[in-house]
């Protein structure tokens, strides 16, 4: 007898098979939960990593929304339309790159998945401002709605024109250089024989270059880590098993071309060569409200576009990895990984144009790498690179990167430790086991790249430790001594005590009982560290630095009178400014935001300080805090992972938020805050929930 029944339950299999393979058209939102602990952090725990994303958007809205809508605006190219005139160089720049279009077809380039994170992220954004339109400031509610490719266009902004290529494009060097410290310590060469890592960026403490901390839970994924702020995936991180940070390599992934003019055009190969133009119309906004027009001509020659023109030369610049497509792809993969070959397959995809990366695991590896997007150029050394190029000849145009396997890297040194503090790959660890000679002339200097002294201080203070704790590497973050004072102090001391002056003696008595450190009491800093400034290093050092002695070169004084002289300056200065030379570090170097006046500990990374904080003069005849230390997190990969953090200025930037500035007296009592990584710990400091759905 035939089953009635039959066709409907084909039917029923049938829809039910198509539900698994294709999902539904009106899918059900899944709940997502936001824990906010008690610093501002947001924890994520979502059902899908669609949702994950979703609410890392709405997350940066609730603490940075005016922020990040501000940062969109500007990577639109439209910052002028918006807030007026002056913004009018970040938008010709924009254009000039054309990051509206470029960004565009990256978005349309992304595969789905990825395409659907991105998507969820901005939905996030957007969902937030439609719930809380009172945190949207009116001059910012013209932003929305943001679209996906805002954010690319702000990633391109931020990493490529404002990192990459930032020396070539603007006119100046800018006032503060972006930093980092990064150190990973092997099993071998620790005393718990887990590895660990060190993440520290030293970056200016607002706008562009503001962090954002955050921990993100989906079914197999979970990371804790930073991520510039408006850009939607961890930049530093680590997970249960892995982590890796960034600092800033000097690497030439960008050239500046000096263009000839001629007959309207360029001479390229003894030929001249029409530009390519494009004609954009720019809205300025007025005092009155009222907008503008401004008409800008955007020249692009094979080079790459022109920036300048001068006296018959044209300036173009050319860019490695701005139209790098799978950026976010690449960070997921890395935050997701488990261990290193799958970390390194993320590596390999090379969609981040600079930054050094430094590694360490739960196996106990840890790894250097040169990272970013070198271009394969036919000849030339770094500072043939550095400096303008001839414009003239179609031979120093690149094509090519160079592939990942020619990068300097170090997997498990000898050494049991890998570091960078900005300079050249060639000291990653010590003894040195990278060889320049190996490697391309151009990919970096083959010298000691003298930023600061800090790379050295971070070696001398771990060479002669084996077995280095956790609480070890906790203290030598946080170790506020000077390098340039261990090295030149006693030789300085040496040379002006023969002074005849009473001031200098006195100066020299100062110095000579003073901790060489910059902690808040620190009586004697304040003086050296004038001194220092009113030096010129070519003056100073007798023996330059040398590849056989790389931690303690350069060394010595050349003339002692010339150093007699200058700490006399630095006494006078002193004085009238202080009316003691024994002032206190913390009573003139300050950390302040808003209504918080602390005082601060830490110093200018020139002079080697491993606690580096750029100041910069303040009310009062003080100074305050407004770069350097940033980020920290400092994370041991044991079972269960252990971390402590700490973000400088706090987690948000909303008017009113009681997080701006609630770091501030972590930084001052120089301590280091638990990084909330179980769910059980996090529900112990939650100052709110949050439950979205998508």
């Amino acid at each position: 007898m035939k089953n009635p029944f039959l066709p409907i339950k084909i039917r029923i299999l049938a829809a039910c098979f198509f539900v698994l393979i294709f999902g539904t058209a009106n899918a059900q939102p899944q709940k997502t939960e936001i824990l906010w602990d008690n610093y501002g952090v947001p924890h994520i725990f979502s059902k899908t990593t669609a949702g994950m994303y979703y609410a890392f958007g709405w997350a940066q809205m609730h603490n940075h929304a005016n922020l990040v809508l501000h940062l969109y605006g500007v990577a639109r190219g439209r910052a002028a339309e918006y807030w007026g005139k002056n913004n009018l160089r970040s938008d010709e720049i924009i254009n000039k790159f054309n990051l509206t279009q470029v960004s565009q077809k990256i978005y349309e380039q992304q595969h789905s998945e990825y395409k659907s994170y991105l998507d969820a992220f901005v939905q996030g954004i957007n969902d937030y401002a439609k719930a809380h339109p009172e945190a949207i400031d009116r001059q910012n509610q013209q932003i929305l709605p943001v679209v996906p490719a805002d954010v690319i266009a702000h990633t391109i902004n931020d990493i490529s024109l404002n990192f990459v290529a930032a020396g070539d494009i603007y006119d100046s060097i800018r006032e503060t250089i972006p930093g980092s410290n990064a150190l990973a310590i092997a099993a071998s060469r620790s005393a718990s024989k887990h590895a660990m890592l060190m993440a520290n960026p030293h970056l200016p403490w607002e706008g562009l270059y503001t962090f954002f901390e955050a921990h993100l839970n989906a079914p197999g994924f979970n990371a804790y880590g930073a991520t510039l702020i408006g850009i939607p995936v961890l930049a530093i991180a680590f997970n249960d098993h892995l982590g890796w940070t960034h600092t800033v390599n000097p690497i030439n992934a960008s050239t500046r071309y000096e263009l000839t003019l001629k007959d309207n055009g360029y001479l390229l190969d003894g030929k001249v060569v029409s530009f390519e133009t494009r004609d954009v119309i720019l809205k300025v906004k007025q005092s009155d409200g009222t907008l503008k027009e401004q008409h800008l001509v955007c020249k692009y020659s094979k080079q790459g576009p022109v920036m300048g023109e001068k006296n018959g030369k044209a300036y173009a610049v050319r860019v490695a990895g701005l139209e790098n497509p799978y950026f976010n792809e690449q960070y997921h993969k890395m935050a997701k990984a488990t261990n290193f070959a799958q970390f390194e397959s993320a590596e390999k995809m090379l969609q981040m144009s600079m930054f050094n990366v430094v590694y360490a695991d739960d196996k106990g590896n840890v790894m250097y790498l040169f990272g970013g997007n070198i271009p394969e150029r036919s000849e030339g050394d770094f500072e043939f690179w550095k400096r303008k190029v001839d414009g003239t000849s179609s031979k120093y145009i690149w094509t090519k990167m160079l592939p990942y396997n020619t990068l300097p890297k170090v997997l498990n040194p000898p050494s049991g430790f890998v570091q960078n503090s900005n300079d050249a790959p060639w000291l990653c660890t010590y003894p040195m086991v990278l060889d320049p000679q190996k490697y391309p002339a151009y990919v970096s200097p083959d010298y000691w790249y003298v930023r600061d002294f800090r790379e050295q201080r971070i070696i001398n203070l771990i060479k002669d430790n084996h077995a280095i704790t956790f609480d070890d590497l906790v203290g030598y973050k946080l170790n506020t001594g000077l390098e340039v004072a261990d090295r030149f102090l006693d030789d300085m001391l040496a040379a002006a005590s023969t002074s005849s002056d009473s001031l200098t003696r006195k100066a020299v008595d100062v110095l000579k009982v003073w901790d060489r450190h910059t902690d808040t009491a620190s009586r004697g800093a304040v003086l050296f560290v004038q001194c220092c400034f009113n030096m010129n290093p070519d003056s100073v050092f007798k023996n330059p630095w040398s590849a056989e002695h790389p931690i303690s070169t350069p060394s010595g004084i050349k003339n002692a009178d010339y150093v007699a002289r200058k700490l006399n300056k630095a006494a006078t200065e002193v004085m009238k400014r202080y009316g003691t030379l024994d002032v206190s570090w913390g009573s003139v170097f300050r950390f302040r935001i808003g209504n918080i006046d602390l005082p601060a500990n830490g110093c200018f990374s020139l002079f080697g300080s491993y606690r580096a904080i750029g100041f910069r003069p303040d009310r009062n005849n003080k100074l305050k805090a407004v770069d350097g230390d940033s980020y920290v997190a400092i994370t041991e990969f044991s079972k269960p992972v252990k971390a402590m953090v700490s973000l400088s200025y706090g987690n948000a930037s909303q008017k009113d938020s009681k997080h701006i500035g609630d770091q501030l007296k972590l930084m001052s009592d120089k301590k280091l805050r638990p990084a909330l990584l179980d769910k059980a710990d996090i529900l112990k400091n939650v100052e709110e929930k949050e439950e979205l759905e998508y």
